[in-house]
């Protein structure tokens, strides 16, 4: 029996959703072939989903300027100055696939990772909101998908304990293939006291809190760039698992590490998990970033750097603390219950 012909990576490139011209461009840049890790990091950040490939030129034509707006775009979140000291942040964002796929975990950590987005920056989250579009109502799926999705908002707002206060559910046969879950969060804080993700400098330490890490939602942010079938349902372990009770803990967590003063920078981990965060924390500081990730807090048993580096586990921050402060990060982690490690440092 003739063996099946090994797999080169550049077939697993295009597996991965990266076309042939951007594996060449891989190619050139490293000067040599990747490997998988590097292949796994390249394929989520140069997806649709983390660059916005398609989109881009189409969000550029938004006004995102003006004399009330503290932040636009490049940030986790919008940030526009409200009067007396005070600042609303918000954020919208789809989670459209995942939640064609698995309508309930996929609403519910759309709804979770666009909290974490709005207390990145520093605001309590007070108020959800989400537009929906579903297919044709006779269409076979959609009472299932419009269960599904509704009680994933309902479940996860509720048990954070941060409301549902508008939005708008449409019906229509183009949507029969393909639904669209757009959430939003909208949160308050002091127009004085914003965080941001670019790390300050070289040398000082990256720590990472929440949940532990597992294999859940692994090329989560390839999957949303991709074209749906029938296979469709295959692609359910690519859907992330959320656990509002610890992005509660998670939450407070993080407003009372940022009122120590503790903080440098600070990202949640959002698609492309510890990649997407860890990369740019360091791009949008001009600085470099050293991983060790067997340090990395793990939920199961032989995970690869592969499998940590793109999994999109969810209810997880990455800091980057002020010199010295691991000690106050530490006291507040384990007051909150939270799973906590310094899992490397910003380089030169």
């Amino acid at each position: 029996m003739t063996a099946a012909p090994a797999k080169s990576l550049a077939d697993t490139a295009a597996e991965f959703g990266l076309k042939a011209e951007e594996y060449d461009l891989i190619v050139q840049r490293l000067n040599r072939e990747p490997n998988l890790v590097e292949l796994g990091v390249f394929s989520v950040m140069w997806s649709e989903h983390c660059s916005y490939k398609s989109s881009r030129k189409h969000l550029g034509k938004f006004p995102t300027k003006g004399p009330r707006v503290i932040q636009g775009p490049g940030e986790n979140a919008g940030v526009v100055d409200i009067g007396d000291g005070q600042a609303c942040v918000f954020k919208m964002e789809s989670h459209n696939h995942p939640s064609y796929i698995e309508p309930y975990q996929g609403a519910a950590t759309g709804v979770g990772g666009i909290m974490r987005d709005v207390f990145t920056m520093g605001a309590r989250p007070v108020a959800l909101l989400n537009a929906l579009r579903f297919g044709d109502p006779s269409h076979p799926k959609t009472k299932r998908l419009v269960s599904g999705v509704v009680a994933g908002i309902g479940g996860y707002g509720n048990c954070v304990g941060v409301p549902t206060v508008a939005g708008e559910t449409n019906f229509h046969r183009g949507y029969d293939g393909n639904i669209l879950v757009n959430a939003m969060c909208v949160g308050l804080a002091d127009a004085d006291k914003i965080f941001y993700s670019a790390a300050p400098g070289p040398g000082l330490p990256v720590v990472y809190f929440g949940s532990k890490t597992g294999r859940d939602g692994i090329h989560g942010a390839t999957m949303a760039s991709a074209e749906f079938d029938d296979a469709s349902d295959e692609k359910r372990p690519t859907v992330q698992v959320g656990d509002p009770f610890a992005e509660k803990l998670l939450i407070e967590a993080t407003l009372e590490l940022m009122a120590s003063g503790a903080v440098a920078a600070i990202q949640d981990m959002g698609a492309a998990g510890l990649t997407s965060s860890s990369v740019e924390m360091a791009g949008k500081g001009g600085v470099g970033i050293e991983l060790n990730l067997d340090a990395v807090p793990q939920r199961e048993e032989g995970m690869s750097a592969y499998e940590m580096m793109l999994s999109e586990s969810q209810e997880r921050m990455l800091a980057i603390l002020k010199p010295g402060r691991e000690a106050d990060g530490q006291r507040i982690f384990e007051k909150w219950g939270l799973d906590a490690a310094t899992i490397g440092q910003t380089t030169d």
